[in-house]
């Protein structure tokens, strides 16, 4: 098929592109690749991607309506899976405004032309953190999301409900995906497992938020992957309404919209998540134990009931493997 993805020079967008192009669909790049972190990062997912023949890519921001519809024009996309984001929870407190134009301005072009286009499916990537201080666990799709903790999570809030408008007003088939604490190679250089190797390897200390009580539902990218992959084709409609004992479908009553969280349900709390980085990298962490952060949630927490009566699928990447997959890369990339 042909693939429209935004964000294939970040983390995920990256991985999803590569599996694409190996599986011999057809896909076209969309990425403003801005200085959020090393572009030389981002620069070498794009020159990966650049090795197929059937990868096409555009260099622009989202916020450019012109620019989005030179990429559709470009590749006539039967499915549009849209990951670009400004993403971080703590970034969102000093830089609010890049969250207004990216993940709502930038969302809204991109429901603008899969109303425009009518795709075969729609898929667009929110985040856990929607669930906010929820404290009923695991997280369930239909569970209360009205008490975000962040701008980043209020702004991934705003994009799902202004999805299910346009499923509704116009039937474009939209499914929603909550991504739990994503790890693996070429991974973001904010996110934990990527400073805490960092910092670790150069012998300095680690920023240990909530004093290493946090519990996160750690998500290896591969396995997001799978589940993306499988859910391209599980398209939102009463057909395949799910009906399975202890399974609740979020499917709309009133449009072709679902949401479906994307973890393995198996909470890890940091303190062990460190210990399996330590054990990875044959070496011992200095810890600067610190307060939770503004915005940051103490525990999540996926069922993934859902996913699994949807696509059969659970990621199951032991933290651990993903862990030592993780440092393996690091080391390699940077010469460590």
């Amino acid at each position: 098929m042909r693939f429209l993805i935004t964000g294939t020079a970040g983390f995920i967008g990256y991985h999803l592109a590569m599996r694409l192009l190996a599986d011999g669909h057809a896909v076209t790049g969309y990425d403003a690749v801005t200085d959020y972190y090393d572009v030389r990062l981002k620069q070498k997912r794009l020159d990966n991607l650049a090795k197929s023949q059937n990868f096409r890519f555009v260099k622009a921001y989202l916020e450019d309506k012109d620019a989005l519809q030179r990429a559709a024009d470009l590749a006539e996309p039967e499915v549009i899976v849209h990951l670009a984001a400004q993403a971080g929870v703590r970034h969102s407190i000093d830089f609010p405004k890049t969250y207004i134009d990216s993940n709502l301005i930038g969302s809204f072009n991109v429901l603008e032309l899969a109303r425009q286009l009518q795709p075969r499916h729609l898929l667009m990537a929110s985040t856990s953190s929607v669930y906010g201080g929820n404290t009923d666990m695991p997280f369930t799709e239909l569970h209360n999301t009205d008490g975000p903790l962040s701008l980043y999570a209020a702004s991934k809030k705003a994009m799902e409900v202004m999805a299910h408008s346009y499923a509704h007003l116009f039937g474009t088939p939209t499914t929603i995906f909550r991504f739990f604490s994503i790890y693996g190679a070429l991974g973001r250089p904010d996110l934990a497992l990527f400073k805490f190797v960092k910092a670790t390897l150069k012998g300095e200390p680690i920023d240990v938020y909530g004093h290493g009580n946090m519990e996160r539902d750690f998500t290896y990218v591969e396995d997001l992957v799978e589940a993306i992959v499988r859910l391209i084709d599980v398209v939102p409609g009463e057909a395949n309404r799910v009906t399975a004992p202890g399974v609740t479908d979020s499917l709309s009553a009133v449009a072709p919209h679902r949401i479906v969280n994307i973890g393995g349900g198996k909470p890890t709390q940091l303190m062990e998540f460190i210990r399996m980085m330590e054990e990875a990298l044959g070496t011992k962490a200095v810890f600067n134990m610190m307060d939770l952060q503004p915005g940051d949630v103490p525990r999540t927490y996926s069922n993934a009931g859902l996913l699994k009566a949807l696509t059969g699928y659970t990621p199951n990447t032991s933290v651990r493997d993903g862990v030592q997959v993780f440092v393996d890369w690091y080391r390699e990339y940077y010469g460590e």
